[in-house]
């Protein structure tokens, strides 16, 4: 497998991803970026869009979904609670939502689901070996915001509550959406929102 981080577009400049297989299979998470950067990557490897996995619908995190859709034939994978078709979630259709606790296998990678609303009622955080794709649910020391259309205080605590009983690995590297980058163990240790969720200070 090989990784790609490839940064969104200005002014959100949202961190995105894209993973392809050692059979030339490739998986966009969160495909913020312009399609050429995705498509530029693809060619230079001799690879393949099959999958596009959003954390969420928000449309600084879906900018490209629909155009690398159509190119490449690509399966969308977003939850039916995000798909609105709005200023806020763009998205006018996904081929399909996620099961809690699912695996997606894409040739040798593997990708478990859980949902974790509160940032959007359709946030999803994606384990891939040590990788945590986290989207808007968790940041390096802080966690996605909850005021804006389908935000919930309550349910983002109630996922990481969720997040730090789930056995993920100290040393997974936290991908989110936007900042810098992090690992599981450090959040736990030091993200405030974490230790307040799990402490109950918070609901």
């Amino acid at each position: 497998m090989k990784a790609y981080h490839v940064v969104g577009q200005a002014p959100m400049y949202t961190n995105t991803f894209l993973l392809i297989s050692d059979a030339g299979h490739g998986v966009v998470i969160d495909p913020a970026a312009a399609a050429s950067d995705y498509n530029e990557i693809l060619e230079q490897e001799g690879a393949s869009l099959t999958h596009i996995f959003c954390t969420h619908g928000h449309f600084d995190h879906v900018g490209a979904a629909e155009e690398l859709k159509a190119k490449w034939s690509a399966k969308l994978w977003c939850e039916a609670a995000d798909v609105e078709n709005s200023q806020f979630f763009p998205l006018k259709e996904a081929d399909s939502g996620y099961e809690e606790g699912e695996v997606i296998q894409v040739d040798e990678i593997s990708f478990t689901v859980w949902h974790t609303p509160g940032h959007t009622p359709g946030s999803v955080c994606l384990l891939c070996e040590n990788y945590l794709f986290t989207g808007d649910t968790l940041f390096a020391g802080s966690i996605g915001r909850t005021d804006l259309p389908g935000g919930s205080s309550r349910q983002i605590n109630d996922s990481l509550r969720k997040l730090a009983a789930l056995p993920i690995p100290a040393e997974a590297q936290v991908l989110p959406g936007h900042g810098e980058l992090s690992t599981f163990g450090q959040e736990l240790k030091n993200n405030w929102y974490i230790k307040s969720a799990c402490k109950g200070a918070l609901s």
